[in-house]
């Protein structure tokens, strides 16, 4: 396992709910990663801990190949992938985000 995938599993596992993305919560790069921030806001979340993979390309490629999912945003709530902003929508909608986010 590389470095990158060695921090990647540490910063999933060690932090209850973790947000890959394109930008900072602050300031998203793109509508997808801000729809997620949105999602995770309306659901809650008190310790969301954002990475931004535009900082690092080997962050950014990394969490691809970590997830085997090819798209950014990524969620990880207590270690596990839940998925990308479609799948937390969908989520959110029915309140499973929630209350995964709760629980």
């Amino acid at each position: 396992m590389s470095d990158v995938q060695v921090w990647i599993k540490e910063t999933v596992t060690q932090n209850p709910v973790v947000l890959f993305m394109k930008g900072t919560a602050q300031f998203p790069q793109c509508g997808f990663s801000g729809r997620a921030i949105q999602l995770l806001k309306a659901s809650g979340v008190e310790n969301l801990v954002t990475i931004n993979v535009l900082e690092d390309a080997a962050v950014r490629q990394g969490i691809k190949e970590f997830s085997n999912w090819p798209t950014i945003p990524q969620l990880y709530i207590k270690g596990e992938f839940i998925g990308g902003s479609d799948i937390m929508n969908e989520m959110f909608e029915n309140g499973e985000l929630q209350a995964l986010i709760k629980g």
